[in-house]
């Protein structure tokens, strides 16, 4: 059953992540355009830096840095009494009660506390790329019809959110839509942070010396458990890929753009 659930568990983080990565790739991409330079430095510098970053050593860097954050934010609420450096050598210290979670806590929040990290984490790398897309988007709208807005006297507030937003995302959904084909790959990685995932279980249970192995006696079977695992994958980004093209068929429509021109040359043809 955690073979099976762990599959519910990758698609839990895709509809959470998804989402939370293109909010942060919205705040990011906002602030890159920004007229005001300290925020402008703050997108482009958030953009620069998590790409230039390997996405696995952002990650394994990234939840441990949250972890001890989160620990010593508690550690100065709750131990204030506390006498002992927090910083041990390579040992980061903290008391009982700043513990996240805590070590009586049943294993269901533990397995939480490691999904949200997950989840962060991912939201925070991909948002990062999000805004990278989004930030060219904005800038492909023609900047006439940006010009057209302010002469007809929408203020700079209204021609962004009702000219350029509308506009950028038939700019932005390539893009995106080959993010979303990183990010279904990328889940995986859900292993590398102590996620029971659906890799941690096809090496659990197809293997035959693992500590599953009393429960399930066999061979060797990572082959056949991991040839389902690229079963699922390919038949989810084939699914990915058809709403994808319809999305984008609805977003063209009646745009002047490349597809937009392509439905109506086919609907008069």
């Amino acid at each position: 059953m955690g073979f099976y659930l762990s599959f519910l568990t990758v698609l839990l983080l895709l509809a959470i992540t998804a989402p939370t990565a293109l909010f942060f790739g919205f705040a990011g991409a906002s602030a890159a355009r920004s007229r005001v330079l300290p925020v402008s430095l703050l997108g482009k510098g958030y953009i620069a830096i998590v790409r230039g970053v390997p996405d696995i050593a952002f990650f394994l860097f990234f939840v441990i840095a949250l972890d001890q954050g989160i620990e010593w934010l508690r550690h100065q609420a709750l131990c204030s009494d506390w006498d002992q450096p927090i910083r041990q050598g390579n040992d980061f210290v903290v008391c009982a009660q700043a513990k996240m979670p805590l070590g009586s806590a049943p294993q269901w929040i533990h397995e939480v506390y490691g999904f949200v990290l997950a989840v962060v984490t991912f939201a925070i790398v991909f948002g990062a790329f999000a805004a990278n897309v989004l930030f060219g988007a904005m800038r492909a709208v023609p900047r006439a019809q940006l010009e057209t807005a302010e002469a007809y006297g929408m203020t700079p507030r209204q021609t962004f959110w009702r000219i350029l937003v509308p506009q950028m995302w038939v700019y932005a959904l390539p893009g995106l839509g080959n993010l979303w084909m990183v990010l279904i790959k990328a889940t995986p990685l859900l292993f590398l942070l102590g996620v029971e995932d659906i890799v941690y279980w096809a090496r659990e249970l197809g293997g035959s010396k693992t500590a599953r192995f009393t429960d399930y006696p066999h061979g060797d079977w990572r082959m056949w458990y991991f040839f389902a695992l690229l079963v699922f994958y390919l038949c989810f980004t084939r699914v990915s890929e058809i709403v994808l093209d319809r999305i984008m068929q609805r977003l063209t429509f009646g745009q002047a753009t490349a597809g937009g021109e392509a439905q109506r040359k086919e609907a008069n043809a």
